[in-house]
């Protein structure tokens, strides 16, 4: 990151906007990378997206530091013309499965809360460890 987050997120020459940082799995982390994405679809002017991209990157985020001993936690948002792809990578190489938690539990329901935002998602392994994905479409009402 170079210090301003608008210049940041600047198209490329070629290709779709795009903006990645790496956060260490730290209490304030989430919230930081909340902030990134935020600040990412404001500037894209895709501000109705924002509410569903906050909760999807929590959610992966979250999991990424309680699923995982990893030292260091990705996060990248990517504009295409029709979505935004955010994307939480970490080091280890297990695929996240949505649970199927009690009534009364207090956790387990942010895989099943993401499938319900994004238009879609998924997860694929690395040789380094893991991705995980959820777009919203552009053209998508706000939840």
């Amino acid at each position: 990151m170079t210090g301003d987050l608008a210049e940041d997120v600047e198209a490329a020459p070629t290709g779709p906007q795009r903006y990645s940082d790496g956060y260490a799995p730290c209490d304030t982390a989430p919230a930081r990378a909340r902030r990134d994405v935020t600040l990412c679809l404001h500037t894209w002017g895709l501000d109705h997206l924002i509410d569903d991209a906050q909760l999807i990157t929590s959610e992966l985020f979250t999991n990424a530091i309680q699923h995982t001993r990893t030292g260091r936690v990705g996060v990248s948002v990517t504009r295409h013309p029709d979505r935004v792809r955010i994307v939480v990578t970490d080091t280890s190489r297990a695929i996240p499965v949505p649970a199927d938690p009690d009534p009364d539990a207090e956790a387990g329901r942010g895989l099943r809360l993401i499938d319900q935002l994004a238009t879609r998602w998924g997860s694929d392994r690395l040789a380094t460890g893991k991705r995980v994905w959820a777009e919203l479409a552009t053209d998508q009402a706000p939840s």
